[in-house]
């Protein structure tokens, strides 16, 4: 029903009903509208017409900005270290965790995954083209941090 909505245009339960017989589901207008409320879709305007859509197909992502990566990293010093294909990020006692975290929601993607400890974060990465690419976003992350003539 979700790959439907984000096909076509559905307005009612019996065209639901139609569209799902049409693929070989034998289906009543009750189940489709017990779905419906399972499903959590819901009914919006698309070309001056009431559809169903599913919420995340509604929803508007969350813009991705460094804002805190940058505060943290304002706050927190860090020195980055290598093994391999991993960087060390280790700063003050208790401060991983804040670090990991602004990193996860950061415009960084180039890392697999990160895990912190106490003081430490590991930040891991599939080859060395991601691991450099994201050392060097990194750095320019936290220069602009300790420089506020460099903030946006």
């Amino acid at each position: 029903m979700r790959e439907l909505v984000a096909r076509v245009p559905i307005s009612s339960q019996h065209e639901f009903a139609a569209l799902l017989a049409e693929r070989g589901f034998d289906i009543t207008q009750a189940t489709v509208s017990r779905d419906i409320a399972e499903l959590g879709l819901i009914k919006v305007v698309r070309a001056d017409r009431h559809v169903y859509a599913s919420p995340q197909d509604v929803a508007a992502p969350a813009a991705i900005t460094d804002d805190r990566l940058r505060h943290v990293l304002a706050d927190q010093p860090v020195a980055i270290r290598r093994s391999g294909l991993i960087l060390l990020l280790i700063s003050g006692p208790g401060s991983a965790q804040i670090i990991s975290e602004a990193i996860d929601h950061s415009s960084l993607d180039d890392q697999e995954g990160t895990l912190a400890g106490e003081n430490t974060v590991l930040v891991l990465f599939a080859d060395e083209e991601h691991l450099l690419r994201w050392e060097r976003r990194f750095g320019e992350i936290q220069a602009v941090s300790m420089d506020p003539r460099l903030k946006d």
